[in-house]
């Protein structure tokens, strides 16, 4: 069935629908991920928008039950430039078809989708409706108008307490949108992890009595959740162990005085190269923030820089001795991408255990 993609700024793209077909709307965004589509469609990160696959054929290996990075799909829309109709992998249980189908996510391919991310490049992310029917111009600025994304995290948070247990430290991790390879990362390093739902309050983490308050990733603006930056402000006073990735690491900058800006188009791929300044060595990593740190608050010092664009990829405590601090604004459990920052897990062990 032919289909639109009608973009915020007036231009308007041709092609044909495939999975579930309903009109949506969301942020348009692009991937430079080549393999990983499952990972990126289950990625709460990427909730509230529409995501384009740079990489020209998608679904060759299929999909299966066990790689979701949390339950179901995220993502708003998907558009690719072709869809491979017969996947072929031992692993592959379900086609992107018919993935797509089942999670009711609007899918149009057919695109030209290097044309369509050199728009994003230069003109920044932007809203877009993938739609089969005629809208009038009103219909459609109405639909833009109406379109938000405030309420992400407390629509992808999980709604119940849930605990791994393990013989070593205590994990704390606040559930913003968490993907579950990190919990894996953190469980296979013999953790006793549990996961509290955003909605939780600080005296019932207290309970628990954890070693270190873990902030996970997550969809959206950290302004949006004042509540959580206000929380951790208090668990960084009372010089309690804060460790986070991606929109973690943008709410303890924010918790510290630091301050967060709107990336033009955002960093979202598997090759992302990021220097550690500790290390004075430079790792390939998986990325999906459109938020970044632009201030480093006065007691943390930054440990990690994007040699793309030199932002801020990382903050640790200057004094560890009085606060025990470390983030990162890129993924070091992949999913997809390179695990070659899994060694950060490592360094948030040996910072607990100072």
């Amino acid at each position: 069935m032919k289909a639109k993609l009608i973009l915020e700024n007036g231009e308007v793209l041709h092609g044909k629908s495939f999975g579930h077909v309903e009109k949506t709307v969301g942020e348009l965004v692009f991937t430079t991920s080549m393999t990983g589509y499952q990972e990126v469609l289950t990625d709460p990160s990427y909730y509230g928008q529409i995501v384009v696959m740079t990489y020209p054929l998608v679904g060759n290996y299929g999909l299966n039950l066990d790689d979701d990075q949390s339950r179901g799909a995220k993502v708003k829309g998907f558009i690719v430039k072709e869809d491979a109709k017969l996947p072929n992998n031992f692993r592959c249980e379900i086609s992107l078809k018919g993935y797509l189908k089942e999670n009711k996510i609007m899918g149009i391919k057919g695109i030209d989708t290097r044309y369509l991310t050199k728009i994003i490049r230069d003109n920044g992310a932007m809203k877009a409706i993938i739609t089969t029917e005629d809208l009038l111009q009103d219909e459609i600025e109405n639909i833009f108008a109406n379109s938000t994304n405030n309420e992400a995290v407390k629509n992808v948070s999980r709604k119940e307490i849930m605990k791994i247990e393990g013989k070593n430290e205590k994990i704390a991790i606040l559930d913003l949108g968490i993907k579950q390879n990190i919990i894996n990362s953190f469980v296979k390093r013999g953790c006793e992890v549990t996961v509290f739902p955003v909605t939780t309050s600080k005296e019932e983490i207290d309970k628990y009595n954890p070693d270190a308050i873990f902030l996970s990733n997550g969809p959206g603006d950290p302004r949006d959740i004042p509540e959580i930056i206000e929380m951790t402000r208090k668990f960084i006073e009372e010089k309690k162990t804060v460790i986070g990735i991606c929109l973690g690491h943008q709410i303890v900058a924010l918790s510290l005085g630091g301050e967060v800006s709107k990336m033009k188009f955002g960093h979202r791929g598997s090759n992302h190269p990021v220097k550690d300044i500790d290390r004075n060595k430079i790792f390939i990593s998986s990325q999906n923030h459109g938020y970044v740190v632009t201030k480093v608050p006065s007691i943390l010092r930054e440990s990690h820089i994007n040699l793309n664009d030199n932002t801020n990829e990382g903050m640790k405590s200057i004094n560890t001795e009085e606060y025990k601090i470390m983030t990162v604004q890129f993924h070091p459990e992949a999913s997809p991408g390179p695990e070659e920052t899994a060694y950060i897990f490592d360094e948030f062990l040996s910072l607990i255990r100072k």
